[in-house]
């Protein structure tokens, strides 16, 4: 699967910092995402200095599992806050390079703009794929919000001053919500529609739980670190 180069990645975080600065204005806020037919999930496992990224592409809206691919690959960028994407998305291009079946909308395990520069991993990836891409975390990385209510499709919008920067989705009732923001070329509301639209009764969307699997079953032989599976409780 083809995607941009648009800058280098062996940088430092200052360079960092600016290279989100520049790019962030690239990023489409509204619907541009066409006929829907497929849906990719994306996440990483960690080992130590080992990423596991994980990519699997669903059926829409069947959500019937079509590819599955994880990735091994070193770690070469430090964990800073803010700068997941420097860490986390040289490993996912390799997994996305592998993919047979491209998908017409991705769902991340991070943030899109909800992010201090508008920038996060959702955002950044769904630029250089030029894909509509949503993100789907599992913790608020910045912004405010009331609590939204606690059956399964209440959400509150997530601000930054007046600024709408993402939504705090409940995908299951009496669960802890997700953070639903914008990637790239798509909107906000689509975004939290998809979101619902992809529920399977856990707490993650399908594709992004599937992808969480995933990487978490390529761990287990060597004892892997624990994340939240957001099973049913």
């Amino acid at each position: 699967m083809h995607y941009d180069s648009l800058h280098a990645w062996d940088v430092t975080p200052a360079e960092a910092r600016r290279i989100q600065n520049e790019l962030r204005d690239k990023v489409i806020r509204a619907d541009r995402q066409g006929t829907i037919d497929t849906v990719a999930g994306v996440d990483i496992g960690l080992r130590k200095d080992t990423a596991l990224a994980a990519v699997v592409v669903l059926s829409f809206p069947e959500l019937q599992v079509v590819e599955r691919v994880v990735v091994e690959s070193p770690v070469r960028f430090p964990y800073i806050p803010g700068l997941l994407s420097f860490r986390e998305i040289p490993p996912l291009l390799e997994a996305f390079s592998q993919l047979q079946a491209e998908p017409s909308l991705v769902m991340v395990d991070g943030h899109g703009i909800a992010h201090p520069r508008r920038f996060g991993i959702a955002a950044h990836l769904g630029l250089l794929l030029d894909k509509p891409t949503i993100g789907c975390a599992k913790s608020r990385l910045c912004g405010r919000y009331a609590a939204p209510d606690t059956e399964r499709g209440a959400y509150e919008y997530l601000y930054d001053a007046d600024e709408v920067i993402g939504a705090v989705v409940r995908t299951r009732s009496n669960v802890r919500p997700i953070y639903v923001s914008i990637g790239h070329r798509i909107a906000l509301d689509s975004a939290i529609t998809f979101c619902f639209t992809c529920g399977s009764g856990y707490r993650l969307p399908e594709p992004t739980r599937q992808a969480h699997n995933a990487a978490s079953a390529f761990k287990k032989t060597t004892r892997p670190e624990s994340r939240d599976n957001a099973r049913p409780t």
